[in-house]
């Protein structure tokens, strides 16, 4: 053990926030059978993504790696928004994927199979009803007004991977926010915030649903995500507003999300424009 000073003490002595189980998690999760072959938990680093993207192109990392951080200094959302919060607040953690015998093209599916996942697995462990927004963010109810409570990103490791890193707010109070439209399961009235147990169920989701996927070879269809997806998504049914590159902007409805995980917006001229996730700044209501 390195020396630390008192400073760090106080960090680390918030009794409603207890550290990680990393025995026990592996006990539950790496077992025979299981898609997850490695499990570490990391007091503090910068990014897990940066971290298992760095392993798995360094070949220190194999398919099924998963990365928690007790804190993120440097966590990053889409297009390299900062994602910050105190130690031991939340889930911060990444999953190394080689999906093997699914079309690169239909890759793209894995974040919103991992908002799925997410969104089930803490329903069921939080009794927490979350929403997914397009293309990668998970809301909450807090007050009777959806707020942001966690974000997914996903990124290529070589050739043959992905990482995908997942950011949950869970018992962030209301003036550790870092912005007022932020939430957090606690104060969305959470039964559990017992990270190992949300942590748990996340995982057994995410294996279920990605077994599913690449049985039928990542079809999004005849693997009922894109129907589930679909089910929890809140930005379906709503007036939307598409910031694209260049300045350009699509107003419309958003009605469905197509066989490649794109937004279709639905113009007042009757047009049906897909977005795909790569191609938008922001996506605001309209």
């Amino acid at each position: 053990m390195t020396p630390h000073n008192a400073a760090d003490d106080s960090r680390w002595s918030d009794l409603d926030r207890p550290p990680l189980n990393a025995a026990a998690l592996r006990r539950a999760l790496v077992r025979e059978g299981s898609i997850w072959s490695q499990l570490d938990v990391v007091p503090s680093t910068g990014s897990t993504n940066s971290d298992l993207v760095a392993r798995a192109e360094a070949g220190e990392a194999g398919a099924g790696t998963v990365l928690v951080a007790e804190e993120q200094t440097a966590g990053r959302g889409r297009l390299e928004r900062q994602w910050t919060a105190p130690a031991r607040s939340g889930l911060f953690f990444s999953v190394l994927l080689k999906p093997t015998g699914v079309p690169v093209d239909r890759w793209g599916w894995l974040p919103l199979l991992t908002g799925v996942a997410v969104a089930t697995g803490l329903s069921r462990a939080a009794g927490v009803d979350t929403a997914l927004k397009w293309p990668n963010d998970l809301l909450v109810t807090v007050g009777g007004e959806e707020r942001k409570a966690g974000g997914i990103l996903a990124e290529r490791a070589g050739e043959d991977s992905v990482v995908v890193g997942v950011g949950i707010n869970v018992t962030l109070r209301a003036q550790e926010l870092p912005v007022p439209q932020a939430g957090s399961l606690s104060l969305a009235g959470a039964a559990s915030t017992d990270r190992d147990t949300l942590l748990r169920a996340i995982l057994r989701e995410l294996e279920t649903w990605y077994g599913r996927w690449r049985e039928a070879g990542g079809d999004p269809a005849s693997s009922g995500l894109q129907e589930t997806y679909a089910a929890g998504c809140a930005t379906l049914g709503r007036a939307v507003r598409a910031e694209l590159p260049g300045d350009r902007t699509i107003v419309g409805e958003a009605v469905a999300v197509d066989g490649d995980g794109r937004l279709v917006i639905s113009t007042g001229d009757g047009v049906r424009e897909p977005v795909g996730a790569g191609d938008i700044v922001h996506l605001r209501p309209a």
